[in-house]
């Protein structure tokens, strides 16, 4: 690991320590915090099917701007590797099995998200438009993965010839993904984008004013 994965243009670069010992620890740190903000985000959810409504996408847009790319992506293959071995840090649990949900796809969605927010926070430095519309992108590639996953879980249970659960009731397989992974959450993430983006600027202002 390198002694420093964020750059001054971040919140956490602005905040790391000049010992380089305490470097490094800051940043570990500031990893595993961020599978903790993760996993309790997870929790604070609206339980519909097939895909809860959560804040992570929002925590997944902070954690970029605040570390940058790379200790964001550190962050979300550490949170994924907890879920997928047992700890229930996903928004239904966890275990390798998790892989077979239907909102598996976001939890994948979300490592191009973070290296997509955190190159824009690097050099966006705290513009809040430039910041907004990169999380904005960056979470639009999110619905992506979260859509396609969804289609594939969709035909893997219609293809079993199984009882159908409710939420497969919907229409054709195009529209159940498109109704479970992307319409009732529009509105809702582009506020949470707005609102990552002001955060992460409001922080960066404030560090420059103490600062100076």
């Amino acid at each position: 690991m390198a002694e420093t994965m964020t750059t001054p243009n971040t919140v956490l670069g602005a905040l790391l320590p000049e010992a380089r010992s305490m470097r490094l620890a800051t940043q570990v740190g500031a990893v595993i915090l961020g599978t903790v903000a993760l996993a309790i985000a997870s929790k604070i959810q609206v339980p519909v099917w097939p895909v809860a409504i959560t804040v992570q996408s929002m925590v997944v847009a902070i954690i970029g701007g605040v570390m940058g790319w790379r200790l964001g992506l550190a962050t979300l293959a550490l949170y994924i590797a907890q879920g997928l071995t047992g700890l229930p840090v996903f928004s239904r649990g966890g275990g390798f099995e998790y892989v077979f949900s239907p909102s598996f796809g976001f939890i994948l969605g979300w490592v191009p998200m973070v290296v997509i927010a955190g190159l824009v926070a690097e050099k966006a430095r705290g513009r809040i438009v430039p910041l907004a519309l990169g999380m904005i992108v960056a979470d639009a590639v999110s619905f992506v993965f979260g859509f396609a996953w969804l289609l594939v879980v969709a035909n893997m249970i219609v293809s079993s010839g199984g009882e159908l659960p409710k939420w497969l009731a919907g229409g054709d397989l195009l529209t159940v993904a498109w109704n479970g992974a992307v319409q009732p959450f529009i509105v809702w993430d582009l506020l949470k984008m707005v609102f990552a983006a002001l955060t992460v600027a409001g922080a960066l202002s404030l560090l420059r004013r103490k600062a100076n």
